[in-house]
């Protein structure tokens, strides 16, 4: 899918790009997948922030998009290829063969009239889910389970894919976009193929009213405020942080390891951090 550049008619427009949306084959969303979709503008349940920067933005409909592909053996035909406003990548609409109706996260090169089926016994084809264990070795996959039947968690967004490097004791060994090389249950499930729109990388805002758009409010630098509104503050002139990088609450912001879940450090087989 190829990128539209602009004429430098204004600043704004000046570098600015966006894709052709020439894979989309309609505008209109099937109604009874839609949900509506509050924006709390990174507010939690005391109306404190929680999220900074967050807030405005055009309005969004939620796509309830299929992440478990648990209708085995029911085949499906593609019959639209449209935008998702809550997701870098399209997706897809399938209508399957007893009538129902449902979205998916579509694959690279999955074109209207394509059939797809999910479960242990489908051929590995751009589309279809299979158990990992039953994906052939060097094979590629994206919607990937991380506990069987709970639904895809890992491999979502545009252009990305994990490979399939092998298998051994009932876990499948797979290299993620990060770099980092995990094992996973063979029992979950992981669609074959690349996801679409791999073009979203280049893709150039150009203008700030664009993000705002995209409900970005805003960020101010630390070293531009009070020294009581952050540590970086304060100071006549321009001055240097003082110390560490830290964050407006006094926390290490470059280094600082948060990671608190040790439990899934045994399938880590290669950190995604350089070492």
């Amino acid at each position: 899918m190829p990128i539209k550049l602009y004429n430098p008619t204004s600043p704004g427009r000046r570098g600015m790009s966006v894709t052709t949306f020439d894979d989309i084959t309609t505008d209109k969303p099937h109604k009874p997948l839609l949900q509506r979709l509050p924006n709390h503008s990174g507010r939690n349940q005391q109306g404190r922030i929680t999220t900074r920067h967050r807030g405005g933005g055009a309005r969004r409909l939620y796509r309830i998009i299929d992440f478990k592909r648990d209708k085995i053996g029911v085949p499906a035909k593609v019959a639209t290829i449209e935008y998702d406003p809550n997701r870098s990548a399209r997706i897809a609409l399938l209508h399957y063969v007893d009538g129902e109706k449902r979205y998916i996260v579509a694959p690279l090169g999955l074109k209207v009239g394509d059939t797809v089926v999910s479960g242990p016994e489908s051929e590995p084809r751009p589309g279809n889910a299979l158990p990992l264990e039953r994906v052939p070795i060097g094979a590629t996959v994206h919607n990937i389970e991380l506990q069987p039947g709970r639904g895809a968690q890992m491999v979502r967004s545009a252009g990305v894919g994990a490979q399939v490097l092998g298998r051994e004791g009932g876990y499948v060994s797979l290299r993620l976009p990060s770099g980092e090389i995990r094992r996973i249950l063979g029992r979950c499930y992981a669609t074959i193929g690349q996801v679409g729109n791999p073009d979203h990388e280049n893709v150039v805002i150009g203008k700030a009213g664009r993000s705002r758009w995209m409900r970005r409010r805003p960020t101010v630098r630390g070293s531009a405020m009070n020294p009581r509104e952050h540590p970086h503050g304060g100071g006549e002139g321009r001055h240097p942080i003082g110390g560490q990088p830290q964050t407006p609450w006094g926390k290490p912001a470059m280094g600082y390891r948060t990671r608190r879940t040790k439990r899934s450090d045994r399938f880590i087989l290669r950190s995604r951090k350089k070492k």
